[in-house]
């Protein structure tokens, strides 16, 4: 379902996938060959939420903002499911684990990934190409060249489903 808030429309481009069942409303812009998946809620309608291109949101996850404090998710970023984003930055190619809380304020470095179940709170910074874990999250080491290819992987296959998804709904139209 997508969603206006007051005068806010949500800004989607036209390659992206928004599965069914999942909710889009208010100030939210997303990228190219983004995908957002089942029974996910991205809330503009405190703060805008940018989405870049080939960003996935996998299903179940939550993104919403503070006051004058916006989300905002680069390019090629992975969002596990059942993730809470709330007026947070992250960087490009970062992965978040399944089930992980980010608050306000903090920033996930370019390509760090947030083991599942963490929790970063407000106004943490975690450094580019760390593997972060806990609650509260604390680096506990540099990515390997695995963990990079696996967070690569990760990232295009999800890029490669929401646009097979996309064309199924395409079919239906």
């Amino acid at each position: 379902m997508i969603y206006p808030y007051k005068e806010k429309n949500p800004q989607i481009s036209e390659s992206a996938f928004i599965a069914d069942y999942a909710t889009v409303t208010g100030d939210v812009v997303i990228g190219d060959e983004s995908s957002v998946w089942f029974n996910t809620v991205i809330r503009g309608d405190v703060a805008p939420t940018i989405i870049g291109n080939k960003v996935n949101i996998q299903d179940n996850s939550v993104l919403h903002q503070s006051p004058n404090n916006p989300l905002i998710l680069e390019d090629e970023v992975t969002v596990g499911h059942q993730v809470i984003l709330h007026s947070c930055v992250i960087r490009r190619k970062a992965l978040i684990g399944m089930g992980s809380i980010i608050l306000d304020n903090a920033e996930i470095g370019e390509g760090a990934f947030i083991g599942a179940g963490s929790l970063v709170p407000q106004g943490k910074k975690i450094p580019p190409n760390t593997l972060a874990f806990g609650r509260p999250a604390k680096v506990i080491r540099e990515l390997t060249s695995e963990d990079i290819i696996d967070m690569e992987r990760i990232s295009r296959e999800y890029a490669e489903k929401g646009q097979y998804y996309k064309s199924l709904q395409k079919e239906k139209q």
